[in-house]
């Protein structure tokens, strides 16, 4: 009997994150996840009436074509799913698997090479479909979270499926004053940085993009962000694990990068003249996400968090850079992590992790739950 809590899962998806009609097409990009979701997934799909394209992927098979790829195989597939994605009204990407570091031995210089080449593919997605992103809850995803298969499998569905219409409308006063901010000063242990806003605007992740989700977002304007930031939550980015990353900023530009891998962190900042500026700024408030397991869908959305983002911006909220590069690092203020404060423009928003203007008070964890 396939597990009730998928078809609930499917629901949300097909319904509410990509409001699937009659007659849309949507591709199904399946990594490592068991056959009963994606069969659930197509049944939500049919019932509306949309049109399913499916693809399914292995995290080894797809090691294996990075690790000796080439600027011609990867021009190939680049082009091969460039020509589908522009086809589809909508995506849905759900990714699993066994091991977090399954890309940790790819070159990465060979790696780099990949992402930049595709990226023309993730731009289209991004910008020109409806689409949602979620990974698949795995055995090492529980490990990483420091709870057993079954106690993250409950905490999982009960995250991706919570109200997030809810959400939503609590996420308006903050979208707002994001959008009106000017000068954003922020502090903390190891932290002290400021950047301007002026003229970006801001987007509400409700549930539409990301799966969890819960977190407003915006980008500073290219070359204002100076200081440094010191963040205090570990990430896995292209298969290896870093620690401890701190970044100075002088007009934009990271002129100074340390961590517990400094070499392949400075690696990955050098990927492109992109990769060294500021793609995107946002806070994290999903209730009932609270500690870091090394997967970014789930840690830039813990709440009290913030995180700041080297390489690519977004075209909705854009200041223009252009990197193959999009690195969501995570810095959390809660009390319990050392606390931190935000200000806009002069005005205290949020202080140890906790929104402080009575309008925000709605997105504090006690009211989101």
């Amino acid at each position: 009997m396939t597990d009730p809590r998928y078809a609930k899962l499917a629901k949300l998806l097909v319904e509410y994150s990509t409001s699937l009609k009659k007659g849309d097409r949507v591709l199904l990009d399946i990594t490592d996840v068991p056959d009963e979701f994606p069969v659930e997934l197509l049944r939500a799909i049919r019932a509306v009436g949309a049109v399913p394209i499916i693809e399914i992927r292995h995290s080894r098979i797809t090691r294996e074509i990075q690790r000796e790829t080439d600027p011609r195989q990867a021009a190939l597939v680049r082009d091969i799913e460039w020509h589908r994605m522009k086809k589809m009204q909508a995506y849905i990407a759900v990714r699993g698997s066994a091991n977090a570091n399954e890309s940790s031995d790819v070159p990465g210089h060979l790696a780099a090479l990949y992402a930049k080449t595709l990226r023309p593919v993730v731009d289209h997605r991004v910008n020109k479909t409806r689409w949602v992103v979620l990974r698949w809850p795995t055995s090492s995803m529980a490990q990483a979270a420091g709870m057993s298969t079954e106690a993250f499998e409950d905490f999982y569905f009960k995250v991706c499926t919570l109200n997030y219409r809810k959400m939503a409308q609590a996420m308006l006063p903050l979208v707002k004053r994001m959008k009106a901010a000017d000068q954003v000063k922020i502090t903390g242990p190891g932290t002290d940085f400021t950047f301007s806003l002026k003229g970006i605007g801001a987007k509400p992740c409700n549930g539409l993009r990301n799966i969890p989700d819960g977190e407003v977002f915006s980008c500073p304007v290219k070359d204002s962000v100076n200081g440094v930031v010191q963040f205090n939550t570990p990430t896995i980015y292209l298969g290896s694990r870093f620690e401890n990353i701190r970044l100075e900023f002088k007009r934009g530009k990271i002129v100074k990068a340390t961590g517990n891998n400094s070499r392949r962190l400075n690696q990955i900042l050098d990927t492109d003249a992109g990769a060294r500026y500021v793609g995107e700024f946002s806070l994290g408030l999903n209730p009932f996400i609270l500690h870091p397991m090394c997967d970014i869908l789930f840690d830039e959305k813990i709440a009290g968090s913030l995180h700041f983002t080297p390489g690519q911006a977004y075209e909705d909220v854009d200041n223009g850079n252009r990197s193959a590069i999009h690195w969501d690092m995570v810095l959390i203020q809660r009390a319990d992590w050392g606390g931190g404060e935000i200000w806009f423009d002069g005005e205290l928003i949020r202080q140890d992790g906790l929104f402080v203007p009575r309008d925000l008070k709605p997105l504090n964890p006690d009211k989101l739950k």
